[in-house]
């Protein structure tokens, strides 16, 4: 058990040394990560088998059980690193409680507290006595509900705005609308209607149910199940609902008097939209922490196993842990150095959430949405990965990682759709919102492939590739007179480029946290930055080549090197797992629950080490604890 001491509670700035890697991780939001840590450590938060209804409950009381633990609901729905530490541990305790979570203190109370809210008693939601809902998106306008069709028109005569659904495309398709989990009130996205003129989307608080059950005008249907998290999405509709003239939730991007006289110092409807919806990118950020948080998990589970369950070493009679053989070692280094890279890229971000200026919000919204897209696509990856070292039995729900697993889809397609916010991103990279690094002046030959500055340039040389790839193809391809033919040609190198401005970004984020620890797990890091890095750049070493960033003999080097910081990190893999502070109460943290106890070694760095040394064959030698570098693949 992992006590209040051993999690890191400083407060120091980014730029302050660090002993170890969970100061690192941690420090700076301690008191938030020990909360949610403690509180989904507890057996309520063990796993149960229901079905899909009784689950679903089960999540609207758990959400309650946050909700009591929450000494400042506003603060921390206006805090970036408080709203995205809960959501961190919350995602991998319970998917579907963290979903309602995130609607409730992120989109729903957020928006309320991000627009003109002085009059407005926000006690009910505060307190919870009702809860949040958000619904912007509509059946027939997912990523491109700036043409959504739900319409809130103001009648001057009753100083009331009448909200209506026009069709079944424009009803609402967004969780959580249902009676289950208690009376819930919406913020609904609708297009203001005055006199006829349409004056862009504003959001509408609005009563949907009571403790009777939905109000009138309000209709809700339970949508099929999904694979994901359990939770009760819906499809919302409104009959000529009538709202207060308080119900429009307003700010310097849209005001309308009692009298209907509006007013904005935005010209434009759509950056009205984007301004009214602005908790979406603060999702964003949440959503990232939702899968690292599960991520992190995942490998210390599949670590856990792996260090821990014995199976046939290299001689006859002899046993050793799966993590001796370098088969089922390495994918899981790998997986460790991006859920490194990934947490501390996440880290960086918020931070610069948190200090960006008005001007600067665009650029900062841009590197949100490329975060979000590349740290949830990696939990994909990742936690895939660790399901299958752990075999069969990875696949239990009791374990921890299957059921992230597919609720971590959700995460890909909420607060904008992964491919769509880069397909955003990677027109305004091109279109002036970046600059690549230029190339270093050292010719590739005077450098050394285990230096991280070096793989920092070479990351930042991929970067420059694509980007002129996309801008050429952009100038040249295409028809003349179809933007449509224009953008195809060039959307496919502007995609890679944007996947490498990420790996670049995460890169560095590692590297930069490997400076700043000054304890002995300094060189693990920066071991963990090299893995990481090698990887992006054999990946792209054609292309590196055929820049004359690399040397054919670096090429060739390339997968020696790879090998060698994997067998500098193996024997350390279980050490720098454990930093994640993954509590053993949590589902599949447990490797008892994975495997016979006659098939376990203790779980400490030291015993797995000592266990794979004893499976060696008489005199053999191994610098790092495990199997030698001649060994074969086996699992």
């Amino acid at each position: 058990m992992i006590t209040e001491r051993e999690i890191p509670l400083r407060h120091g700035s980014i730029s302050a040394s660090v002993s170890t890697a969970d100061d690192l991780l941690f420090a700076t939001r301690g008191e938030e990560h020990l909360r949610w840590r403690e509180l989904f450590s507890t057996e309520e938060f063990g796993h149960r088998d229901l079905p899909h209804r009784e689950r679903v409950e089960l999540s609207y009381r758990r959400l309650r059980t946050v909700a009591a633990a929450i000494p400042d609901p506003r603060a921390l729905a206006l805090s970036a690193p408080a709203l995205t530490a809960l959501h961190e541990w919350a995602g991998p305790a319970d998917p579907g409680m963290a979903t309602l979570a995130s609607i409730h203190y992120n989109l729903f109370l957020g928006s309320l507290l991000d627009h003109d809210h002085a009059e407005r008693d926000l006690e009910p939601w505060l307190r919870m006595d009702r809860i949040g809902t958000f619904l912007c998106t509509e059946a027939e306008h997912g990523n491109d509900a700036v043409n959504m069709e739900t319409t809130a028109e103001y009648d001057r005569a009753s100083r009331q705005f009448v909200l209506n659904t026009p069709g079944p495309g424009a009803a609402k398709w967004m969780p959580n609308t249902s009676l289950t989990g208690g009376p819930k009130d919406a913020v609904v996205a609708a297009r203001l209607l005055v006199d006829g003129r349409d004056l862009g989307i504003f959001l509408f608080l609005t009563p949907l149910s009571d403790e009777r059950g939905h109000l009138p005008g309000v209709s809700v249907e339970r949508l099929p199940h999904t694979s994901g998290a359990p939770v009760d999405h819906c499809a919302t509709r409104f009959h000529h609902v009538r709202l207060p003239h308080s119900a429009m939730l307003q700010g310097d991007h849209g005001r309308l008097s009692p009298d209907g006289e509006f007013e904005s110092t935005l010209g434009s409807p759509r950056i009205r939209f984007l301004r009214s919806i602005g908790r979406v990118s603060m999702g964003k950020l949440c959503m990232s922490g939702y899968s690292l948080g599960a991520t992190r998990q995942a490998v210390a589970v599949a670590v856990r196993h792996g260090s821990t369950r014995l199976t046939s070493g290299m001689t006859k009679g002899r046993r050793v842990p799966l993590m001796a053989h370098r088969s089922h070692h390495e994918p899981l280094l790998d997986a460790l150095a991006t859920t490194y890279a990934a947490t501390l890229l996440h880290r960086s971000v918020v931070r610069q959430w948190e200090v960006a200026e008005e001007a600067e919000r665009e650029e900062v919204d841009r590197l949100v949405a490329v975060t979000k897209g590349w740290i949830t696509w990696a939990a994909r990856e990742t936690m895939t990965t660790c399901r299958e070292r752990c075999g069969a039995k990875g696949l239990l729900l009791t374990q921890g990682i299957a059921g992230q697993l597919a609720a971590n889809e959700g995460t890909i397609t909420a607060e904008g759709d992964n491919q769509v916010i880069w397909v955003k991103a990677a027109g305004e990279l091109l279109m002036g919102g970046f600059t690549p690094k230029p190339p270093s002046e050292t010719a590739p030959e005077q450098r050394s492939l285990r230096d991280g500055t070096h793989l920092q340039d070479l990351m930042a040389d991929v970067e420059r590739i694509w980007h002129e790839r996309a801008r050429t193809r952009l100038r040249t391809g295409g028809v003349r007179g179809n933007p449509m033919a224009r953008w195809n040609g060039a959307v496919t190198p502007a995609l890679e480029l944007v996947a490498a401005h990420a790996h670049r970004l995460a890169g560095e984020a590692l590297l930069e946290g490997s400076d700043r620890v000054t304890g002995d797990e300094a060189e693990r890091i920066r071991d963990l930055h090299r893995l990481f890095a090698l990887r992006q750049v054999a990946a792209h070493s054609g292309e590196l080549l055929a820049g004359e960033r690399l040397t054919a003999e670096q090429v060739r080097r390339l997968p020696d090197e790879v090998e060698r910081v994997v067998a500098d990190l193996e024997p350390h893999a279980l050490a720098l797992t454990e930093r994640f502070f993954v509590p053993e109460q949590v589902p599949g943290s447990d490797p008892a629950g994975l495997v016979e106890a006659a098939d376990l070694v203790e779980a400490t760095p030291e015993a797995v080490a000592g266990a794979a040394a004893e499976a060696l064959p008489a005199g053999a030698e191994s610098r790092t604890g495990g199997l030698r570098e001649s060994e074969p693949d086996a699992t």
